[in-house]
């Protein structure tokens, strides 16, 4: 029973944190319900999620990489110390200083505006390095001696990427459709602010690298 759940805490919490960007205004599905609205088509609203997806997935997938490609020259377990180091200060100064970027892209902006915003974003919420804990559950094999070797980490980050992207592109495009149908308004009457979740998880992640 440990050895299964060991195996599939990983995935979980790539699907759950691809869910919770999903959720997360900041991730892009704000603008694409502003863009299908703008142009009163709901049918740009769903196009409009392949950037957004596209632009998320590039951020974290340069991650995860550049996390392989040190992994295979350099000590997992310092690679995994560092992550968590960043992950806490990361989470720190997005406590103190807010979830900001200097990127402004206006609300109407086109698809390739809505790929750069995602881009941003997720590499502003640190998005690709919450992912490390799971991808180095993955990676790294007690058998192996504790390394990451690019033949077999290489398609487990892809896989890993894919799954995370998934969930959020399932999660982003229900909720778009919704305040879409729904109307601007229904982020007034029943949304909640999700940046002091996302550094707690940040902290949480660090705190977890720090500790395994």
């Amino acid at each position: 029973m440990n050895t299964i759940s060991s195996t599939l805490w990983p995935w979980l919490a790539l699907a759950g944190l691809g869910a919770f960007h999903g959720l997360n205004p900041a991730m892009g599905w704000l603008f694409a319900v502003a863009l299908g609205l703008h142009r009163q088509s709901r049918g740009l609203v769903v196009l409009a999620l392949a950037p957004i997806a596209f632009g998320h997935a590039v951020a974290v997938g340069a991650v995860l990489l550049a996390v392989i490609v040190f992994g295979t020259v350099v000590d997992a377990t310092l690679v995994s110390r560092g992550a968590g180091i960043i992950l806490i200060v990361w989470a720190a100064t997005h406590i103190l200083a807010g979830h900001g970027t200097p990127l402004r892209i206006g609300m109407q902006t086109g698809l390739a505006g809505l790929a750069v915003w995602s881009f941003m974003m997720a590499s502003a919420h640190g998005a690709g390095f919450m992912l490390i804990p799971a991808l180095l559950s993955l990676c790294v094999s007690p058998g192996a001696g504790g390394e990451l070797t690019a033949s077999t980490s290489i398609p487990m980050s892809f896989a890993a990427l894919t799954v995370h992207t998934g969930a959020m592109l399932m999660v982003i495009g229900a909720v778009s459709l919704v305040v879409y149908d729904q109307g601007l308004a229904f982020l007034r009457r029943g949304w909640i602010n999700l940046d002091i979740l996302w550094s707690l998880a940040l902290a949480g992640g660090g705190i977890f690298l720090l500790a395994a």
